[in-house]
């Protein structure tokens, strides 16, 4: 495996699971991943054909704020993140579950 792949392995950090989420991959055929900060849709693109076996459609991108949270008199925040909405071509799909459909 080459520094490019093992790049790319590094890209997707999870699946995101939210109501959001569900709604989006029921209507739309989405999956929604976090994925790392400085990943780009084409990075995104190309992990998540190789690494699930699929021909993806779109990808759609989102930065996310990190909360603002308080414990006692302490406040602080949450880390910034990233989330990608990757459309999937028709016929194609991940689960994650293991189950057979």
């Amino acid at each position: 495996m080459n520094l490019n792949q093992e790049k790319l392995m590094g890209v997707i950090l999870g699946p995101h699971v939210s109501e959001k989420a569900t709604r989006a991959a029921d209507a739309y055929n989405q999956v929604v991943f976090r994925v790392r900060r400085d990943a780009d849709k084409n990075q995104v693109r190309r992990a998540v054909e190789k690494m699930f076996e699929v021909k993806v459609m779109d990808v759609q991108i989102v930065n996310a704020r990190g909360k603002n949270k308080r414990f006692a008199q302490r406040t602080g925040q949450r880390s910034n993140w990233k989330k990608a909405y990757v459309r999937l071509a028709p016929g194609n799909e991940i689960n994650f579950v293991g189950e057979k459909a």
